[in-house]
């Protein structure tokens, strides 16, 4: 079975989401489809994309899971974005959350660290 992914993320101002998000994912979007949302391509055939929809900003929960997540999380900082919380699981499973503009609430998950046991 071949899935497609579009993940939403209301947003209440397209612009400022842009700008976080381009920071975020290390670009600009894949493409706009029309005036109120921006799409980025994650990987083949998955999508993130903001919508302007202010009455629901801020409550999107989120999260992609990165194999490289050492080397992605410095990425994201690189481009100076920080996570709000970092947290690994009892089984070593890792997880950075970060709070857009709105709010919304992006993760990035990574497997268990070099040595840690899943």
């Amino acid at each position: 079975m071949s899935v497609d992914l579009f993940a939403g993320i209301p947003v209440r101002d397209r612009a400022v989401s842009m700008a976080w998000y381009e920071r975020f994912f290390g670009g600009p979007p894949a493409f706009l489809p029309n005036d109120v949302e921006a799409v980025w391509e994650v990987a083949e055939h998955r999508f993130v994309y903001i919508e302007v929809r202010p009455s629901a900003a801020g409550h999107a929960l989120n999260t992609l899971f990165a194999e490289d997540f050492d080397g992605r999380l410095a990425g994201i900082a690189g481009r100076g974005l920080e996570p709000v919380e970092v947290e690994t699981y009892d089984n070593g499973v890792r997880k950075a959350i970060f709070r857009d503009p709105d709010g919304n609430e992006i993760g990035l998950g990574g497997a268990p660290a070099a040595g840690q046991h899943r």
